[in-house]
């Protein structure tokens, strides 16, 4: 049997909780924070008008805020680049093994340039190898200005590569192998161009082997007088 009392009591508390409910203010969020909680209706709000920018603008504010970079500078001011990175499997008896490849070039910016080949089971070591690899092996490069002294083709295996002098302003016409050697050694005006292959490493060493045989202005003007 139902208590009718009781009944009447849990009708009058739900009663009071119905109208201290109703009494209290319900704050509610403006319209504008809800939409911008929504990452796609904000910019679509920003696209309709009302004082608002699009995320196409934007992105163009931040490309044009942010400089551009042409070399990571070390702690010992060399220019650093990292060229190329492969992915190599080992295939042994238990399975495979992968490890990373680097190819890094080092320059100082002022006719001095290295590179390096390093390999580690991680990029960040292989590429700390490739820098270490390549401090050790830089060579001094003739310049004269910002440019080379004369033209000259380099090769190693089936890669060649042609490197002439360009006139001020002309700037590095080069691929990205070609132009991370020509920066680091800072020349920044050559024309270059590159025949029969476009293997990274193949390219570099082809690039090395054209300006480590380079010659002085003044042995040309010399060579120049006896003929």
């Amino acid at each position: 049997m139902k208590d009718p009392k009781k009944d009447e009591e849990l009708k009058e508390k739900e009663e009071e909780a119905v109208a201290e409910a109703v009494e209290q203010p319900v704050l509610l969020p403006e319209p504008e924070a809800v939409v911008a909680q929504t990452p796609a209706v904000a910019a679509a709000l920003g696209q309709q008008g009302g004082g608002g920018r699009s995320s196409r603008q934007r992105r163009g504010e931040q490309r044009k805020a942010g400089p551009k970079k042409q070399g990571s500078l070390s702690d010992s001011g060399l220019i650093e680049k990292v060229v190329s990175i492969n992915r190599v499997t080992k295939t042994n008896k238990g399975g495979k093994r992968l490890s990373f490849s680097a190819l890094v070039v080092v320059g100082d910016g002022k006719g001095k340039v290295g590179y390096g080949l390093g390999k580690a089971g991680e990029v960040a070591a292989a590429i700390k190898k490739g820098f270490n690899a390549a401090k050790k092996e830089m060579i001094v490069i003739a310049r004269h200005g910002t440019t080379i002294t004369h033209e000259i083709l380099g090769s190693c295996g089936s890669a060649k590569v042609l490197l002439k002098p360009a006139s001020e302003g002309t700037g590095v016409i080069a691929s990205g192998a070609v132009r991370a050697v020509c920066d680091g050694a800072g020349i920044s005006n050559i024309l270059t161009k590159c025949h029969r292959s476009n293997n990274p490493i193949n390219v570099v060493k082809a690039t090395f082997d054209g300006l480590s045989r380079l010659k002085i202005q003044k042995d040309i003007n010399i060579c120049n007088r006896i003929s």
